[in-house]
């Protein structure tokens, strides 16, 4: 019987050590925290979005980051499997709002249970608080790794979960990069996904707390500003006029004003398309997308026209949460007490086009250590998609957050820890 050691308790990890015990390896899994699942505890805000209950094409049309790597991982073990998995344990789940699944206790402690009942069952041994120094090569294949009390443990094959840099609270610290690096592997350089943003502008922190829903975040690289001698040539096909006039995020849902500026999930939904320069990003936010400039324009001189001399600050509360309302004309360069007797055509045109494209300038996305999920990692152009396995050191496999590797909100993110765990383990085991 081969061995199958994993480093990391995680999500990938708990499904690496259960399919590698299944397919008849002796496993062992190795975690530095004093429990399993730290992260998993806190998903979903202690609910769990444990997946998402979506078909593999509309799975991949989540994942803005290398899908396509995903494609055996999923066919594998996808969302159905993952509910089934953990219902055949006593865990059922419930599909909710946007097809995301959650434990129907809405407990994520539920779901670390069942994990840790399967690996119980399954014969898998568990040693937390045990640390990884490094891994042990010999004649360019694993043979096992170093622990950080200078013990070795040997091994046939291992697997590599330790997950990314986000939630250090939960023992996210990078360690995996470090020894996929000394494999020879290459790691892109972390970045922080499904964070909120920072703005330039201060105003957002006097909506703190004002959550919109059904509003358009629209993000987009403005163009650069250069001289006329170095200007470069404007694209003359339409569809290089098409491309260049691409935004990077164009969608509709729920926004939240912090003190910092936007989150809430189009923020973090957004900040998985930005560039890695992010000083020429704007932000248009279109607050009445149900209506076109025209129809939102005749709204407006109707709302004018029965107010008489009541303020524009409060008329603007039949279209706006009291608190914006109230701010919104300073966004527009206007008193928020002009009579609405006196505004202007042009005032009213403006504030129209301000409902419809308020602008915001993004300074740059929060830190790693508020992120849901990190970006970068182990380039997937060096691990088998087929296998999990390392093109470059045999017998070591990869999987999760670890990998470069990430997607949206709804379960989607977790569920590729699920699936590529799943898949390293069963093909650790069949290796050895």
């Amino acid at each position: 019987m081969g061995h199958v050691l994993v480093i990391g308790g995680g999500a990938s990890g708990m499904m690496a050590a259960l399919f590698a015990a299944r397919a008849g390896a002796s496993v062992t899994l190795l975690e530095h925290n004093e429990k399993l699942g730290k992260k998993v505890y806190i998903t979903g805000k202690g609910r769990c979005n444990l997946t998402n209950d979506c078909s593999l094409e509309e799975f991949l049309t989540q994942v803005p980051r290398n899908p396509r790597f995903l494609f055996s991982a999923l066919s594998f073990f996808g969302p159905r499997e993952m509910m089934s998995l953990l219902e055949s344990t006593g865990c059922p789940v419930t599909v909710q709002r946007g097809r995301r699944v959650f434990p129907a206790s809405e407990k994520a402690s539920d779901v670390t249970r069942a994990l840790s009942r399967l690996l119980d069952q399954a014969g898998v041994r568990v040693s937390l608080r045990t640390e990884v120094a490094s891994l042990a090569a010999e004649a360019g294949r694993l043979r096992g790794v170093i622990l950080s009390d200078g013990g070795f443990l040997p091994a046939d094959a291992v697997v590599l979960a330790t997950g990314g840099l986000s939630y250090p609270a939960t023992g996210s610290t990078g360690d995996g990069y470090r020894l996929a690096r000394e494999c020879g592997h290459t790691v892109l350089s972390p970045r922080p996904v499904l964070v909120g943003l920072e703005t330039r502008e201060a105003w957002p922190r006097d909506l703190q707390g004002l959550s919109l829903k059904n509003v358009r975040l629209r993000v987009a690289v403005r163009p650069a500003v250069s001289s006329k001698s170095s200007a470069s040539p404007e694209p003359r096909s339409e569809a290089g006029k098409k491309a260049r006039k691409a935004p990077l995020f164009d969608e509709l849902g729920e926004l939240l004003f912090t003190h910092y500026g936007v989150s809430g999930p189009l923020a973090l939904e957004a900040s998985c398309h930005l560039p890695e320069e992010s000083e020429n990003v704007s932000l248009l936010l279109d607050l009445k997308p149900g209506l076109t400039p025209e129809q939102l324009d005749a709204r407006l001189l109707r709302e004018l026209g029965t107010a008489g001399k009541k303020q524009v600050g409060s008329m603007l509360e039949t279209l706006l949460p009291s608190r914006l309302a109230r701010l919104f004309p300073s966004l527009c360069g206007l008193s928020a007490a002009l009579p609405c007797s006196q505004v202007a055509a042009g005032q009213r045109l403006l504030i129209r086009d301000r409902l419809k494209a308020l602008p915001l300038t993004l300074k740059a996305p929060r830190p790693l250590a508020e992120a849901v999920v990190t970006r970068g990692g182990v380039s997937v152009t060096e691990v088998s998609p087929a296998t999990m396995e390392s093109r470059l050191m045999p017998g070591l496999f990869l999987a999760g957050e670890l990998l470069d590797v990430d997607a949206h909100t709804g379960g989607y993110n977790l569920q590729i820890a699920w699936a590529t765990g799943a898949l390293a383990g069963q093909r650790a085991a069949e290796r050895v």
